[in-house]
């Protein structure tokens, strides 16, 4: 037994115990009492303590998660940029020989396979006549005159075709815009 502990005998509580002891009994529980109710109180301020602090590292954790996925993503989307952007000054040289139609039967296979390339790596064409112009696809490099306000800040002439993956411009297109001067 613990020398806090308060022991009442059963003779104690008997008829016989005078006002004095019974009042001296009943200050050693007050005591035990209230030295319980702190000693619970603190053990419930380190439990709460404890608990906060377990909330708080599972929500580092999960956020850490979260970034580190994030960021995975981004390396592998920059990873895929880089290459692309080695890749493709060779697309925009066979643009222009198809264009020119200076390809030959026997290279037709060969830019077969880079367009397919190009398309397994999510990668897609900017800059089409018409469509308005947006700063972070295109790069404007002149202006034309507009014949209407409906015109007005819509691509005249793609000067070279740009690319984006799903999740960047790899190449912004670049493009002459049309300018209404009412």
């Amino acid at each position: 037994m613990n020398n806090d502990d308060v022991v009442i005998e059963p003779d104690e509580l008997s008829e016989g115990g005078s006002e004095e002891e019974l009042d001296a009994l009943e200050s050693r529980v007050d005591a035990k009492v209230t030295k319980l109710k702190k000693e619970l109180d603190q053990v419930k301020a380190e439990k709460q303590e404890y608990l906060d602090g377990w909330q708080r590292a599972k929500a580092d954790y999960v956020n850490a998660l979260k970034r580190f996925e994030s960021e995975k993503v981004g390396a592998i989307e920059l990873g895929k940029v880089v290459s692309v952007q080695a890749f493709l000054p060779a697309i925009d040289s066979l643009e222009r020989a198809e264009a020119a139609g200076e390809v030959p039967e026997t290279f037709k296979g060969i830019a077969k396979q880079l367009h397919d390339a190009a398309r397994a790596l999510g990668l897609e064409k900017i800059g089409k006549i018409g469509e308005t112009f947006d700063p972070n696809m295109h790069e404007a490099l002149g202006q034309d005159p507009a014949p209407s306000a409906d015109k007005d800040d819509t691509v005249t002439v793609v000067l070279e075709t740009g690319w984006k993956s799903k999740e960047s411009v790899v190449r912004p297109a670049k493009v002459r815009v049309a300018h209404f001067e009412g």
